[in-house]
């Protein structure tokens, strides 16, 4: 281990972004962040939920970028939990990085859209409620438990125009045609691991990220088969590493099946970006308020 986290994952790090950033990177695995939350609009709305957290003296903070999220101050999940709003539904408790996604997808009435790694659901209820809840989710979920759990939040959330399939994504068959797909990639989440984490040094291994890189490919090139061609869709991960980023994007950008659209990341003014070998990509650096995560827009061509 070095400087607490594995020895491998310290050189890729140095590697792809030098010393000085390496360091933020690092000081960020130790750092707890405040709780976040977007009002559920297929609910509630935002202006109703302010009102209950100030009617209960529960401070809050607004986010530029996302009229409908929230960061809270002094609070606890757990306490949180507790409240009417978050049983019933009208709150949902999600870190801001990985609500940029969907923002990004920017999802329409009408549009057929496929979120091909869905569990728990969190950007599954905020593209439906982005569509103001006129929008038709697929949703895949390969564990028959997260699913459960997936479709559990979905009612919760008022989510009633998702169908939930239980499935690999990558074994969907080729007759499907989407409008618009998000693949929120599984990955080595090196956005979002902790130092306090005691299991770090067995569970985050180099193997892990190269599995990870060959089941992202796997998904994105099933994503591109089923989008439309000239449709739009999105690439995350909770990575902030290349080899599962721009590096998988890479290869079907130079067979020229995808395109990149240009992410505006000047509006993330609160943020700390990490640069990216692909112009237009969003890399976000974790920080004492996000997670380290990137995001692409692709076109299929």
């Amino acid at each position: 281990m070095i400087n607490t986290i594995p020895e491998f994952l310290y050189h890729l790090l140095i590697e792809q972004y030098g010393e000085t950033l390496t360091n933020t990177i690092l000081e960020s695995y130790s750092q707890k962040r405040p709780v976040t939350l977007r009002a559920n609009t297929l609910k509630s709305d935002i202006d109703d939920v302010k009102t209950v957290f100030e009617n209960l003296h529960i401070s809050y903070q607004e986010v530029s970028w996302y009229k409908d999220a929230l960061i809270l101050e002094n609070i606890s999940e757990e306490q949180i939990k507790n409240l009417e709003i978050y049983q019933n539904g009208e709150i949902y408790l999600q870190s801001l990085s990985s609500m940029i996604p969907p923002l990004v997808l920017s999802p329409n009435e009408s549009e057929n859209i496929l979120d091909m790694a869905a569990a728990p659901g969190g950007k599954t209820t905020q593209i439906l409620a982005l569509s103001e809840n006129k929008a038709f989710i697929t949703a895949c979920e390969k564990n028959k438990i997260r699913a459960e759990r997936l479709q559990y939040n979905l009612n919760k959330q008022g989510a009633n125009r998702v169908n939930v399939m239980i499935k690999d994504a990558r074994q969907l068959d080729d007759f499907f045609s989407f409008d618009k797909i998000l693949l929120d990639a599984p990955c080595s989440g090196s956005g979002t691991i902790s130092i306090f984490d005691k299991k770090l040094e067995t569970t985050f291994t180099e193997d892990l990220v190269n599995r990870s890189s060959k089941v992202q490919a796997d998904l994105l090139r099933k994503a591109i088969t089923l989008l439309k061609t000239g449709h739009e869709m999105v690439y995350s991960t909770c990575s902030i590493l290349a080899k599962e980023n721009e590096n998988v994007l890479r290869k079907f950008i130079d067979l020229k099946q995808i395109e990149i659209l240009p992410i505006d990341v000047s509006v993330f003014t609160d943020a700390i970006l990490l640069p990216t070998s692909i112009e237009g990509t969003l890399c976000i650096c974790p920080s004492n308020l996000y997670e380290g995560f990137f995001v692409a827009k692709l076109r299929k061509l």
